[in-house]
């Protein structure tokens, strides 16, 4: 007994001797098991404070610069976007544009120029109405009169043609005809001007032979160009060798070729001859040769005034080059009324 007394006293302080020997060493470290993470985050920091001083501007500034290029990037990819619809809607606009204007144009053009051509077939057709009823009356003249004529005053008729100058017919004709020669060129005239429905300028050379030649220039210029700028589309000048020499220089404003005052125009102009008759064997390019001879006579002769207003031959081979575009004989009619024209 007494044996495993001792044996048991003496375990007993080894035990005792190992459990306090468990238990101070479980006091000393239960500390570092349980401390709060406060402390430890502390712990941390203070570690890592080296470190994390030398490497954080670096790594600030970086952070800062990628902030900031995408603060930018978001404005500028928000602008690129706003800039790139704004380019497409320019562009869809001036497609538009581009497709509409034109359809638009030829559409009023379409019905502009239908209108145009539908008023220039009335025209025409109420022209040769009312020529093909002169013809009829008038059956002593050439045919190549009436299809020149034709083929002169028809140009003037079309409006959807540009006119670069005036229609310019001169008729002329022997003593024997004069009466023939007046009517004709007033009905040519009024069948011209009434197709449009217009009226005529008539200007007589008789009624202004015996005048002042500036003063009957400025006559012919205000009958012309009053009548004219009205919207009167014809003009006839009767006896056109009886006008002052001086006052015929006034044509050169209305008969040029290029620079005419008026070109959507027609003037008929009549020179009565010496001579009784013309002789129908004559040519064209004949009658023409006449007519010219006998006004550089009439207006270029000895007694003719000389001045610098007045006319001379280098003026009158001008004017005679702007008044010359057609000139035809007119043979005389039988059977026309004593007074006035039918």
């Amino acid at each position: 007994l007494t044996g495993g007394t001792t044996s048991h006293f003496e375990e007993n302080p080894v035990k005792e001797n190992a459990k306090a020997y468990d238990y101070d060493s479980n006091e000393t470290e239960k500390p570092n098991v349980y401390t709060p993470l406060k402390e430890i985050k502390a712990d941390f920091l203070e570690k890592n404070q080296g470190c994390y001083s030398t490497f954080t501007p670096q790594s600030r500034s970086k952070s800062q610069n990628q902030s900031s290029k995408e603060k930018q990037s978001q404005p500028l990819a928000k602008n690129d976007g706003e800039s790139q619809n704004g380019f497409h809607k320019l562009w869809t606009l001036l497609l538009v544009l581009l497709i509409s204007v034109p359809l638009l144009y030829v559409l009023w053009s379409g019905i502009g120029g239908g209108t145009s051509s539908s008023r220039d077939a009335e025209i025409l057709q109420e022209f040769r109405a009312r020529m093909k009823k002169l013809k009829d009356t008038y059956q002593s003249q050439d045919p190549s009169l009436w299809r020149r004529a034709h083929v002169l005053l028809e140009k003037r008729l079309n409006a959807s043609h540009v006119h670069l100058e005036p229609a310019v017919l001169l008729l002329t004709a022997g003593r024997e005809a004069e009466k023939a020669l007046r009517c004709l060129s007033n009905e040519i005239a009024d069948a011209f001007a009434s197709s449009q429905n217009a009226t005529t300028i008539r200007i007589n050379g008789v009624d202004k032979a015996v005048r002042d030649s500036d003063t009957v220039k400025e006559e012919v210029d205000r009958e012309l160009s009053s009548g004219f700028g009205e919207g009167k589309k014809v003009a006839v000048v009767h006896r056109f060798e009886l006008l002052p020499a001086g006052s015929t220089l006034i044509f050169y404003k209305y008969c040029d070729h290029e620079n005419a005052a008026f070109k959507d125009v027609a003037l008929l102009l009549t020179v009565l001859l010496d001579e009784q008759s013309l002789r129908k064997s004559f040519t064209f390019q004949e009658v023409e040769e006449k007519v010219r001879d006998f006004l550089r006579a009439k207006f270029t002769g000895s007694d003719v005034p000389r001045s610098y207003n007045n006319m001379d031959t280098d003026k009158l081979s001008g004017l005679w080059s702007r008044i010359s575009h057609l000139v035809l004989p007119v043979w005389p009619e039988k059977g026309l009324p004593l007074e006035g024209c039918t």
